[in-house]
């Protein structure tokens, strides 16, 4: 296997989570007897560029289908948190009807949608059918396709070019992040600016969030990394920021490399320094990670079994991509934990992959009332005991796993 920037044989491993179906890939009743593919979740780390990364193993085409089950606008905090962001780079960019914005795997709209109320005009692009028809139902404009150089090359040409070009949890979802990268350098206007959100690899180093890891990610990304991919294909970083989405991620701002109307902020240096202080320029920074993923799982397991020995009841919330990948890690079935909880209704009445536990409805909840519920997404665990607080009325206890076992 080499490294999918720069081609460098991969031969360190950072973490070896053994082999899961695809964390989106759930099933319905029918489907529980059938064969279930699991493809592995082996994580090398290049020793030239530190691109953490996995194989791809499952096609992204078959991952992001018509029939995908993620939708962005079922959390209210991640609609809250895509609000500020759209006053924020009106206020900053002085975006108005006469600039374009454009999202790089759009979704449902969840975003764009600000930018729309303030009749700037907008475009996403967004793969998955299902979710950009519930953008198109809101007025958002999307073409239906997986981003790359080629395609930014034809909207450009049609006069489409970006004055402000968008992704969110999205550059660590593409398999091929050179083409991706030199789609977002074609696509982006002569003084137009790129944002990028993704979970930032040295928050999931330090907090063992390893639970992240799935199929979906084919990237895992320091700014150090991103920056030297940025750079190779014509463009450059000029800011950044720390935000606490995800479990800790980085916005980081890109230009063209020719474009001198705007200057490197002091945080995107001083965080880079950071990174190299702490050594994740250095294959040592990547050592000793599977150790701290397999106490979790020991200690998971142990809490889970002595639950069920004293007669305790154990459910999850929140059917995320990062449960399933803790719940397949652990070997959980529903011989430990009954049912996960979700509020999406194209979750409910499904059952996980890999383990098959049931998906139901929140009102499961009031009908079983069980001793421990623990959170699947600790990163929104907060909205989430908000929202179950009357389950103190019969004493339940919240628990999360990573980055390690406690209750909240």
């Amino acid at each position: 296997m080499k490294c999918r920037h720069c081609q460098t044989e991969l031969t360190t491993t950072f973490v070896d989570l053994k082999t899961s179906p695809p964390s989106n890939s759930f099933l319905t009743a029918d489907q529980l007897d059938k064969p279930e593919a699991f493809y592995p979740l082996h994580i090398h780390v290049c020793e030239e560029c530190f691109l953490v990364q996995i194989d791809e193993f499952k096609n992204a085409h078959e991952i992001f289908s018509n029939d995908y089950v993620y939708f962005s606008s079922i959390s209210k905090s991640w609609l809250a948190h895509c609000k500020k962001y759209s006053e924020q780079m009106i206020e900053r960019f002085g975006l108005d009807s006469n600039n374009q914005v454009v999202e790089v795997a759009s979704n449902d709209g969840y975003l764009l949608q600000y930018f729309h109320q303030q009749n700037i005009p907008v475009l996403g692009i967004e793969p998955t059918g299902n979710t950009a028809d519930a953008a198109i139902a809101k007025g958002i404009e999307s073409v239906k396709e997986f981003f790359g150089e080629e395609i930014a090359h034809r909207l450009k040409s049609e006069g489409r070019g970006a004055d402000l070009l968008i992704g969110n949890n999205v550059l660590a979802h593409v398999p091929d992040i050179n083409d991706f990268v030199k789609g977002l350098k074609a696509m982006l206007n002569e003084e137009g600016v790129i944002t990028m959100e993704f979970p930032h690899l040295m928050q999931l180093v330090a907090n063992n969030q390893f639970d992240t890891i799935y199929h979906e990610h084919f990237s895992y990304l320091s700014l150090t990394t991103v920056s030297r991919i940025f750079e190779s294909f014509g463009l450059q970083l000029f800011d950044v920021e720390e935000i606490p989405t995800h479990g800790g991620s980085l916005r980081i701002y890109g230009k063209h490399a020719e474009d001198s109307s705007k200057e490197v902020s002091n945080r995107y240096e001083a965080l880079l320094e950071k990174e190299k202080s702490i050594g994740m320029t250095t294959l040592a920074y990547y050592e000793g990670f599977q150790g701290k993923s397999d106490k979790v799982k020991d200690d998971l397991l142990e809490f889970l079994k002595t639950a069920k020995a004293e007669g305790k009841s154990v459910v999850g919330y929140g059917a995320a991509a990062k449960g399933n990948t803790l719940l397949n890690y652990c070997e959980v079935g529903t011989e430990l934990i009954q049912y996960v909880v979700d509020a999406s209704p194209h979750k409910q009445g499904k059952y996980l992959p890999g383990c098959h536990i049931p998906v139901v409805d929140e009102s499961e909840l009031r009908q079983t009332k069980p001793d421990y519920i623990l959170i699947l997404p600790w990163n929104i665990k907060d909205e989430i005991i908000n929202q179950l607080s009357y389950t103190q009325e019969w004493g339940a206890e919240f628990m999360v796993a990573i980055p390690e076992l406690s209750k909240v």
